[in-house]
């Protein structure tokens, strides 16, 4: 793994911590923990899980040695900057951040090729130009589960299909982790005329003799934005009908063999097929919710165990949400018209184009023509908190919740995008009463 700029470099210290007792102050730089080098966050949560930890930091122009304890449980109480992200090489027809419009913020272009933000926040990899230093560490440090976007395991077809001629053999690679017992989570990006079909029968196969410590395969709709160069074409009704028609052979096979389906269509592909979800209990442990596998599954029955607002508020309410699960956000919030005043907006995405229907990709200003001619009769805009970016109160656009607040001139709140989220804001008492 490269040396990371920051990464070691201490953030903050709790107060009252075991690190603050013994003197470690922001802006100290990390250099071992118990005699091993640390380059980041990983590396010192590894290294220091001991009840006693060596540690040595450099202060300006010295390095300063520190020895402390801590009781069970106790955090040392180090938070160390960000680690710089190791950026993907690839150029995948399909790449959605070369489908960006210009003027974005910076952020937004990054393409991540990085094993950490794999292992920690479950981004997609595509191993494709993996280091045996990283192979290593991912071994050493049980780096798993770890997800990785395949697409095909036709090695000329899925070079293709990323941009690189050099990129490695991914039944290599899957070969070599699934023997040191890592697992993995897989996806296809399903391009119509590419890797469906025939390509996707192999590749599902493929993936299959990995099993089990290749955990699932999600298969899913390739999105394109109205800013995409690229000479695709998007996943259509019949297309999707037969790729899920794959999906359910190999399920019903897999399902007798395993008793796990294993291989899953994303939310999407039903949606676009016109098909019923399946119950949540076919998607077993949710294991790619984030990826949109059984998300609507998982909220239609969440909805229909929750009881509506005990103490609903007497306030007026307007959410949002993508064209996609509109339907289904709409059947949960008709139950609760009977007992709170709220209305569900579908935004229709114009910064993107129409054919990205997910509520994920909406942006402020969309939100904000669409929500302006019905404003005035309601007090509250509840916004999923899936809308927001960075960990802050700002949209793909950087408009900001203060801005579309300001601009429809009523009270804006977040809210988590759920049932349980939903509901409780409609219950909350926002005047002591």
């Amino acid at each position: 793994m490269p040396r990371a700029c920051n990464g070691n470099t201490v953030e903050a210290v709790k107060p009252g911590s075991p690190a603050e007792r013994a003197g470690i102050m922001p802006g100290d730089v990390l250099l071992t923990i118990n005699r091993r080098k640390v380059h980041d966050s990983i590396d010192f949560a590894f290294y220091a899980d001991t009840p006693e930890v060596s540690l040595s930091l450099r202060r300006k122009d010295r390095t300063i040695k520190v020895k402390l304890t801590r009781e069970e449980g106790e955090e040392i109480g180090i938070e160390l900057r960000p680690f710089r992200i190791k950026r993907c090489r690839n150029r995948c027809v399909f790449c959605f951040v070369n489908q960006l419009p210009k003027g974005l913020r910076r952020s937004l272009y990054v393409k991540d090729e990085d094993l950490r933000m794999s292992f920690l926040y479950g981004n997609y990899v595509t191993l494709s130009n993996i280091t045996p230093e990283e192979r290593k560490r991912i071994v050493e440090q049980r780096l798993s589960p770890l997800y990785v976007s395949v697409h095909s395991t036709n090695r000329e077809l899925r070079n293709r299909i990323l941009g690189n001629n050099n990129a490695s053999d991914i039944m290599k690679e899957l070969r070599w982790l699934t023997k040191k017992r890592i697992r993995i989570h897989t996806q296809i990006v399903l391009c119509p005329g590419l890797n469906d079909g025939d390509e996707l029968r192999r590749t599902i196969s493929d993936l299959h003799r990995f099993y089990p410590y290749v955990s699932s395969v999600a298969v899913v709709p390739v999105g394109l934005t109205k800013h995409s160069r690229a000479s695709l074409r998007p996943v259509g009704k019949e297309e999707a009908i037969e790729t899920l028609r794959i999906i359910d052979g190999f399920q019903k096979r897999f399902m007798k063999k395993h008793g796990d389906p294993f291989v899953y269509g994303s939310d999407e592909l039903y949606i676009r097929a016109e098909k019923r979800f399946p119950p949540l209990k076919h998607y077993g442990e949710l294991p790619q919710l984030e990826n949109g596998v059984g998300l609507v599954s998982y909220f239609l029955h969440r909805a229909a165990r929750k009881r509506p607002p005990r103490r609903p508020s007497r306030e007026r309410f307007l959410t949002v949400t993508g064209s996609s699960f509109h339907p289904f956000l709409q059947g949960f919030v008709q139950r609760l018209k009977n007992h709170v005043e709220i209305n569900v907006i579908p935004v229709e995405n114009r910064f993107f184009g129409t054919s990205v229907t997910v509520t994920g990709l909406l942006t402020g200003r969309d939100i904000i023509q669409s929500v302006a001619d019905v404003s005035s009769g309601y007090d509250v805009l509840l916004l999923p908190d899936v809308l927001l970016r960075d960990g802050r109160d700002v949209l793909l656009d950087d408009v900001t919740v203060r801005d579309i607040e300001h601009l429809l001139g009523m009270r804006v709140e977040v809210i988590e995008a759920t049932p349980d989220g939903l509901v409780n804001a409609l219950e909350a008492d926002r005047h002591g009463r």
